[in-house]
């Protein structure tokens, strides 16, 4: 589907405030409001919006403490990857995973209470997954972009 310049504005209103009324992004985009209610549908048929959700600050509910880790698996076989990755989504702690290349085979973004909580969730969840043969982790000192917002106008 290819997105033309309306879609594309619909597209960041929407991303900026999901909550925004059809009658309100109608005004934005001078459109009626039941061709803005097309559209997403559309957008939404095809795809391109997949989910709508609310974002969280996780410094307010507990999860503030972010690590990156690194981990690499004994072999790089089908089972072993299928595998893991069946387990690891399976983690509530793990917001995301990506399998990378590079030196390690996964990159896990960890929100936790604090070091203890960590610290208690290797022990007792990751390091019992099945073929992680080692993990390095890397914590957030400070965040200076996260954003969810994919930019049409570049």
């Amino acid at each position: 589907m290819t997105l033309d310049i309306i879609d594309r504005k619909l597209l960041m209103l929407l991303q900026t405030d999901s909550k925004m009324t059809n009658k309100e992004l109608s005004s934005k985009l001078n459109l009626s409001v039941t061709a803005v209610y097309e559209r997403i549908r559309k957008l939404e048929r095809e795809g391109i919006i997949s989910n709508y959700t609310a974002l969280l600050d996780r410094n307010k509910i507990g999860k503030g403490f972010v690590v990156f880790c690194h981990l690499k698996l004994q072999q790089h076989t089908r089972e072993y990857i299928v595998e893991f990755e069946k387990e690891v989504v399976c983690l509530d702690e793990v917001l995301e995973c990506f399998h990378v290349s590079g030196d390690y085979d996964y990159i896990l973004k960890i929100c936790v209470e604090n070091m203890e909580a960590y610290r208690e969730f290797m022990v007792t969840k990751l390091t019992t997954l099945q073929h992680i043969v080692s993990t390095h982790s890397t914590f957030m000192i400070g965040e200076v972009k996260n954003t969810t917002v994919f930019n049409f106008d570049k």
